[in-house]
């Protein structure tokens, strides 16, 4: 079985549609661990110097990206799409030559599944930031987990990829990244 590594010269973040109007559908609790593991992705791709990519899903009907990761992310702009999964023309060109693609966002079972298996049919690596998904039952979210699993995609934590991509301890992204994580 072949050795399964990050990098930061070939990764790169991807928050699939978290958007306010389909956050109010999710359980809150829920929602708040999820959009806290999504802001410390977010923290700690800059902090290591990944490109992050956000996709909105028709934001005329979902409306914008949430509040709080706006305020993370600071200025951007959001690739606005129809399909369901985040593999379009605009993702792809700003992924550039970059193979690996941290994936957090919602939902599971449906926009972030059907994005994890474009990825993986590309010849990507997709990698499931569990705890940085989201699903509005609990049974969706679980079979979102084993559809991304199944389709392709290494499944992992914000902290697991986070580290990871590191390496190492001593440095400052490390010390940026042990903040982001806490």
């Amino acid at each position: 079985m072949p050795t399964f590594r990050l990098t930061q010269d070939q990764a790169a973040l991807l928050v699939v549609d978290i958007q306010e109007r389909l956050c109010a559908a999710m359980d809150r609790d829920a929602l708040d661990r999820m959009l806290a593991r999504t802001s410390a992705a977010v923290e700690g791709a800059r902090a290591l110097g990944l490109p992050v990519i956000i996709t909105e899903q028709y934001p005329q009907g979902l409306g914008p990206t949430h509040s709080l990761l706006r305020l993370k992310l600071g200025s951007f702009k959001a690739v606005e799409k129809l399909e369901f999964s985040a593999a379009v023309p605009d993702v792809l060109a700003q992924l550039g030559t970059r193979k690996q693609v941290l994936v957090a966002g919602m939902e599971t079972h449906i926009c972030v599944f059907q994005t994890v298996r474009d990825f993986a049919e590309r010849g990507f690596t997709p990698v499931l930031l569990a705890d940085a998904v989201l699903s509005r039952s609990t049974e969706d979210r679980r079979v979102g987990l084993d559809l991304c699993r199944d389709a392709g995609a290494t499944v992992a934590t914000v902290e697991a990829a986070l580290f990871d991509l590191l390496g190492r301890a001593g440095t400052p992204e490390f010390k940026k990244v042990s903040t982001a994580v806490r």
